[in-house]
This record gives structure tokens, C-alpha cells and sequence, in this order.
């Protein structure tokens, strides 16, 4: 189900950030369902550096992080990587991200900002939150539990994605607690981790 409030232009490119910490069921299906529903040439994977509003937990590195994305996105035409924010390094703001992919793609490209509604539930503490609403199209994606209003209701666009109880932070306390993950995380992505040994260390938990 999608409020359809946009307008078609030249090419209509999703945008999808996050740590990808690591990279999980949950975020695939939020982007097919996206590409579906708005009927999007492609969506663009856009994993941060260093992002401003939460840490990379268990230090894993921007290079295994996009490693994992990789194993993901590669061989479907309806999905790209970006390695602007892990090129640029520093603390990643969404509105110069969005400045990069009007710059990349011209104005006659239509913007769709995607995130889950667990994000976006502090989307008025995000920084010039106003400019990147005129910019795109403020896409918000319902999870299992976090259906909620915003101050912007009125200039977001809402899809609902299937339901799978899933998140990066439940990925890394299995790892840790040594618990299958299989059902959680793609399977070469799964092979990563065990081969590198990510998320073994203790640490506080954070959310995807």
C-alpha cells in the first residue's frame, strides 16, 4: 500500500542509507517493496561512515560493511552502491547526501529518500529536515511495531513492506550469543561474518 503523492519524472532513483551493521532481510524487502510500489528505476544502497545520530557498534569496519552490501546488491539491475559517505569519511548528514545525488543525476531526477519508520522517528532533530523534505521524496517504510505520526506527515509518503522481525542489532547479539542467523541475513552475507568473525566481541547493543 503507497500514499501516492509524487509526480513521475525523467528517472525516479531510491535512496537507501544506514550502517548495514550488518546488511539484513529487513532492508531488502524495505527496498524491493519501495522499488515496487513507486515504481523506481533503481535504489541506491548508501552505507555511512560515520553517521550522525548512532555508532558503529563492535567497531566493524566501513570496508566490511559495504563488503556485506555488496554480497547483497550485486547481479540485481534494480539495485546500486554508493560509497559517497565512506568515500568522503567524517560524520555523514543526510540533506549533503541528497546535495551529491541532485548533482549526480540533474533536477529532472526524482529523489526518493527511503528509511524505516524506526529512523524516521526522529526525523525533526535531523539536520536542515526542511530542505531535504523539498529536495525528495520523504519515503517511510512501516516495521513490526513502530507505526507512528510525525510532525511531517503531510510531506511524507508512506509503504507498507512485509512483515519480518528482524533487526541489525538482533543479527549481533545471535552472532555474539553463537545463534543460528540463517533466517535473518542473506547467506553469503552469513559466510562473511563467520569467516571474519564479526560481532564475537562483547559490547552495548545498538539498532540497525
Amino acid at each position: 500500500m503507497v500514499n501516492n503523492r509524487y509526480l513521475a519524472g525523467d528517472m525516479r532513483i531510491g535512496m537507501l542509507g544506514g550502517t548495514f551493521n550488518p546488511i539484513h532481510m529487513g532492508h531488502l524487502a524495505l527496498a524491493q517493496e519501495c522499488r515496487r510500489c513507486l515504481s523506481l528505476d533503481k535504489v541506491v544502497f548508501i552505507p555511512a561512515y560515520s553517521p550522525p545520530h548512532k555508532d558503529v557498534e563492535y567497531r566493524v569496519s566501513a570496508v566490511d560493511r559495504l563488503n556485506m552490501v555488496h554480497l547483497c546488491v550485486d547481479g540485481d539491475s534494480g539495485f546500486e552502491i554508493s560509497t559517497y559517505e565512506i568515500d568522503k569519511q567524517g560524520t555523514s548528514y543526510t540533506v549533503e547526501t541528497i546535495e551529491h545525488f541532485r548533482d549526480k543525476y540533474g533536477r529532472d531526477a526524482r529523489l526518493f529518500f527511503l528509511t524505516g519508520s524506526d529512523s524516521a522517528k526522529d526525523l525533526s532533530t535531523w539536520r536542515e529536515v526542511d530542505r531535504i523534505l523539498s529536495m525528495t521524496t520523504f519515503v517511510i517504510a512501516s516495521r513490526p511495531g513502530w507505526d507512528m505520526d510525525t510532525l511531517f506527515d503531510e510531506k511524507v509518503t508512506r509503504v507498507l513492506i512485509p512483515r519480518i522481525d528482524v533487526s541489525s542489532t538482533v543479527v549481533r547479539d545471535r552472532v555474539r550469543n553463537n545463534e543460528p542467523v540463517d533466517h535473518l541475513v542473506p547467506p553469503a552475507v552469513v559466510r562473511y561474518i563467520r569467516e571474519k568473525g564479526l560481532y564475537k566481541a562483547s559490547g552495548p547493543n545498538g539498532n540497525s
